[in-house]
């Protein structure tokens, strides 16, 4: 698995999911270009990476179905839920990503979103490969192992 130096955001939404789905190859740290109401609501902390994708479209990398929820108090600017928004990526990663997702069995998805020290709405992503059915029992299998000595270790 790839690792990234981690740091502690005020704002953080992991898709949790895609840790079990697939192994994680590279991460890359992508900017988000957004609305207005867009950015209040991830401050907020109403979005699910869940079902989102991303793909390339007119030469750029976008993510889809990205669920950011209607601003409470927007007006009749407010944006659409589900619409799809562009990645920002240097040159060099996005012919990386292209020439790899060309492969057969890569894919790219979302990790977590978070908003940095300098309030910008920063999307992480992974170059990743599905994992097989027995890859997933071993992973459930390591959870649990990891469940059951965290409880052993809570009562002695």
């Amino acid at each position: 698995m790839a690792t990234k130096k981690k740091q502690e955001y005020e704002i953080e939404i992991a898709n949790r999911r895609a840790n079990f789905e697939y192994h994680f190859l590279e991460l890359f740290e992508a900017g988000l270009v957004l609305m207005g109401t867009e950015i209040k609501s991830i401050r907020k902390g109403n979005v699910n990476l869940r079902d989102a994708y991303c793909l390339f479209e007119e030469g750029g990398l976008v993510v889809k179905s990205m669920f950011i929820g209607e601003y409470a108090h927007g007006n009749q600017f407010n944006h659409e839920p589900r619409r799809t928004r562009k990645l920002l990526l240097k040159k060099s990663e996005l012919r990386k990503l292209d020439k790899k997702v060309k492969e057969r069995g890569f894919t790219i998805v979302p990790v977590r979103l978070y908003v940095n020290d300098r309030s910008l709405a920063k999307l992480e992503i992974a170059l990743a490969q599905g994992k097989k059915a027995f890859d997933k029992r071993e992973s459930i299998k390591e959870r649990d192992a990891k469940r059951e000595l965290e409880r052993v270790k809570k009562i002695t």
